[in-house]
């Protein structure tokens, strides 16, 4: 791997492992371009702070600490500063207004839940409902158009367990959505050292089909993670079985004006 833009640190309190940890496994791991993606604060207007994320009062901090390691390891590895992000229509702009001052460099659409977390479904809870997969395929189709992100992560999330026909209808809509734009498709590192539901043969074949470019991820959430050259090479099978093949090199999209 060249990149890897998918990084998690003990920030986002689900995850371990300093940033320095990460900088030093991914120049080990002979990476060009290293990503930190943490999960983005989002200002809920009662307050509230998800346990999930990255909290409102560490941004500074998150920014300061690797902005310092960007400069000291500039020599040895080219450092971007991101958000993962769902895209939440009802707060999307506020979002971005919190996020605005410390000029992070992209975004990457994660969208674990449909509507918002508030009054939303959980996108990994089993579901049959045809209404739930319409809504995910929507909200993300939305979410790419806006020009904000800068690649879909685990595209194929969304734990549909009803029709196969129905499934390949919509997720051929997401696929023909994102090659339109322009925007890549992740195959997720974590998905596979999990052994979750993603990255699933169903939805690759559909991107085969479509011709979707694909970006690999590593989704670390523990330094050890950014050793990834086995998984990388497994991505590599899979991917050539639909024709796919990821990309070396990515292009930023900038988060806001």
């Amino acid at each position: 791997m060249r990149f890897n833009l998918h990084t998690h640190t003990y920030r986002c309190h689900h995850a371990s492992g300093t940033e320095r940890e990460y900088i030093e496994n991914a120049i080990r791991s002979g990476m060009e371009l290293l990503g930190f993606s943490e999960h983005v604060p989002y200002p809920f207007p009662d307050g509230h702070e998800s346990s999930f994320r990255l909290y409102r009062r560490d941004l500074e901090n998150y920014f300061s600490v690797l902005n310092a390691l960007r400069s000291e390891y500039k020599n040895e590895i080219t450092i971007v500063i991101g958000f993962e992000a769902e895209y939440y229509p009802k707060y999307f702009e506020d979002m971005l207004r919190l996020i605005r001052p410390y000029n992070p460099d992209y975004l990457l659409l994660g969208q674990h839940f449909t509507n918002n977390e508030e009054d939303g479904v959980y996108c990994l809870r089993p579901t049959k409902e045809e209404a739930h997969l319409r809504r995910y395929v929507q909200q993300v189709s939305d979410a790419l158009a806006t020009g904000r992100f800068t690649y879909l992560a685990h595209p194929g999330l969304i734990h549909f367990t009803g029709e196969p026909v129905i499934y390949d209808a919509y997720m051929t809509r997401l696929c023909e959505t994102a090659k339109r734009l322009q925007i890549p498709l992740e195959f997720n590192f974590l998905g596979v050292r999990d052994h979750r539901i993603y990255p699933s043969e169903r939805f690759f074949r559909i991107a085969g089909k479509v011709g979707n470019e694909i970006v690999l991820g590593c989704d670390a959430h523990c330094p050890e993670a950014m050793l990834a050259s086995e998984t990388a090479v497994q991505a590599s099978r899979f991917l050539s079985k639909y024709g796919l093949k990821p990309v070396d090199t990515i292009k930023l999209r900038p988060v806001t004006p």
